[in-house]
């Protein structure tokens, strides 16, 4: 589990795009196979969860929702993201609303998806900190954004501060190194998406070299890697039962540091 100053959470989150549907698109073929998914995700001790208005067109949420009802709440960690066209107040606090309706529950971890390039930031943390004050929503956070705009919404808050970032990381693109450093030195959570790189992480070579000294798999040793950075959370997303057993195989164990090293050096 890790530690933050507000909350603490799995070391794994298991991502729900393309659960429900696509962008803004819902489908409804796989909903069985999905909920499934989730549940075991749980059960394998993967329990943050992360979705978003725009997956399904909130269908990824419905589904977040009735995966949860037979688990205790409070062990359960949601994220959910409002799309920068919705990053009005009055279309916040309307997101907000209907996303919290769809998973029949309050959100753990709120996000601006993308920075709106029309509306003002401090605009949209306005209708974020009444969220809070109404219970809606618990914490404050941000997906896509550098350190300079995680900064300048923080300078918005006026009870509240950003607790989280949601980006782009991987072995195979540390281009969010900057943001990665702001959020270790600030003491926040940063989710990483896309870490394994749709599968193309398992084909690095000193990962296969390292996961046979310790009887795992290159996706298992490199979830480990990010797990090993202390504000990581990597996520993944897996519908396949034995997909969502080989990542929770990351977890409960450690890298040594020569390993870890030698993997980032690579």
């Amino acid at each position: 589990m890790k530690k933050f100053k507000y909350f603490t959470i799995s070391d794994l989150a298991l991502g729900t795009w393309k659960m429900g549907g696509g962008f803004w698109t819902p489908s409804y073929e796989n909903d069985e196979r999905d909920v499934n998914a989730i549940k075991k995700a749980i059960e394998l001790g993967i329990t943050t969860i992360d979705t978003a208005e725009m997956y399904g067109g909130g269908h990824a949420e419905e589904l977040v929702g009735k995966a949860i009802k037979d688990f205790k709440r409070d062990d359960i960690f949601i994220i959910t993201k409002v799309w920068p066209n919705h990053a009005k107040y009055e279309d916040v606090i309307k997101s907000a609303k209907a996303s919290s309706s769809r998973l029949g529950t309050f959100i753990d971890l709120y996000l601006l998806h993308w920075p709106s390039s029309s509306v003002p930031i401090c605009e949209t943390m306005s209708a974020f900190e009444k969220l809070v004050e109404d219970g809606i929503v618990k914490f404050i956070g941000l997906s896509n954004f550098k350190p300079e705009g995680i900064q300048k919404a923080n300078e918005c808050l006026k009870k509240y501060e950003v607790t989280a970032i949601e980006n782009h990381y991987s072995l195979l693109d540390m281009s969010d190194e900057d943001t990665l450093e702001y959020a270790k030195k600030n003491g926040i959570a940063y989710f990483s998406y896309t870490p394994l790189e749709k599968g193309r992480i398992s084909e690095i070579k000193i990962l296969k070299e390292i996961a046979r000294k310790y009887n795992k798999t290159p996706i298992q040793v490199a979830l480990n890697w990010y797990i090993s950075i202390d504000v990581m959370i990597p996520i993944v997303k897996a519908s396949n039962i034995k997909h969502l057993e080989e990542n929770a195989g990351a977890m409960g164990w450690k890298l040594s540091k020569e390993d870890w090293e030698a993997i980032a050096k690579a």
